[in-house]
């Protein structure tokens, strides 16, 4: 299975966003998933993200500055 992300040129169109590896004449299956579905789904997944990182990250959880560091990560620079 393959996800193609496409633009919607007329109501027979569409303008994919890479090429697909079909011979012609293959046939498809398209999903719609209107935009209002797009981001209420990503308005939920971000809400179940911030409610893992509340459980793993509680207001009891000590401040970590620069100054903890023991053995700085060289490849890693701000």
């Amino acid at each position: 299975m393959q996800f193609i992300e496409a633009q919607v040129i007329d109501a027979q169109h569409l303008k994919l966003s890479q090429r697909l590896a079909l011979s012609p004449g293959s046939k498809v299956f398209i999903t719609i998933t209107p935009p209002e579905e797009l981001a209420a789904e990503h308005e939920a997944r971000a809400a179940l993200s911030a409610r893992g990182l509340a459980r793993a990250y509680g207001d009891q959880e000590p401040e970590y500055s620069p100054a903890s560091i023991k053995e700085p990560n060289l490849d890693f620079q701000l």
